[in-house]
């Protein structure tokens, strides 16, 4: 049985996993929802973000997070009837580093820090990352973007990346686990590429996939936990499972 001590480095999902994207795709989104004459749920506002942001990426995959965005928030509007300006969309697609961070993830980061090489993959461009990475608080080992490898995930390019960097620091990809929030994002491709996994199941309490597809079939995990603070308790108790 595996134990979080086997493993001497985490590579991390960041938006959904560390940042509540959800919450900050909500509130970029509200100058849309607020001119609706009908009500919308959240989670149909956040399915329809994921369905055009996939989209986005498949048929442009080497164009930066922001751009993504800003597109977008145009097919959001179009979706739902409404009309904007490309200044608009724009602002949205700057709107990465004001997300929140979840409450637990600086102090959590802090402690797995201690004990792990701590690594980045994400789905975003550099200058959105830098400014969510303040809100983090660590000081990161390797930090592999989207627009350093010119696709996005789920694409298996983007964990191959991954691998050939964690192997440059001496690193095997049995000592590393990948955590995340995203079944489809995350987890798919990680099992896919035989790596061990973390799921940091922050929707546990909530319907459906939220911003992110429906990977149609969940993964195995490795471990589960609902939070990374309940991540970092299990590694302090050497309660993992």
């Amino acid at each position: 049985m595996a134990r979080l001590r086997d493993y001497k480095a985490l590579s991390f999902d960041v938006y959904g996993t560390l940042i509540d994207w959800e919450s900050g795709m909500l509130h970029g989104l509200r100058p849309l929802t607020d001119r609706l004459n009908r009500e919308i749920s959240d989670d149909a506002v956040l399915e329809m973000h994921a369905r055009h942001e996939s989209r986005a990426q498949a048929a442009t995959p080497g164009r930066r997070y922001s751009d993504i965005l800003a597109t977008v928030y145009r097919r959001c509007a179009e979706e739902l009837g409404l009309v904007v300006g490309w200044e608009e969309c724009e602002a949205y697609g700057q709107s990465v580093p004001h997300w929140p961070a979840f409450a637990d993830s600086f102090d959590a980061l802090a402690y797995l820090k201690r004990h792990y090489r701590m690594i980045v993959l994400s789905n975003v461009d550099n200058r959105s990352f830098a400014g969510s990475a303040e809100k983090l608080g660590i000081a990161w080992d390797g930090v592999f973007t989207a627009e350093d490898i010119g696709s996005y995930k789920p694409s298996p390019r983007n964990f191959d990346y991954l691998l050939d960097g964690v192997g440059r620091m001496g690193i095997d990809a049995r000592e590393l686990l990948h955590t995340a929030e995203s079944m489809f994002h995350d987890h798919v491709p990680a099992r896919a590429n035989g790596l061990d996994n973390a799921w940091i199941y922050r929707r546990h309490a909530k319907h459906g996939f939220g911003a992110t597809m429906d990977p149609g079939k969940l993964a195995e995990t490795t471990f589960r936990f609902h939070s990374l603070k309940e991540m970092a308790e299990a590694h302090e108790s050497d309660h993992s499972r």
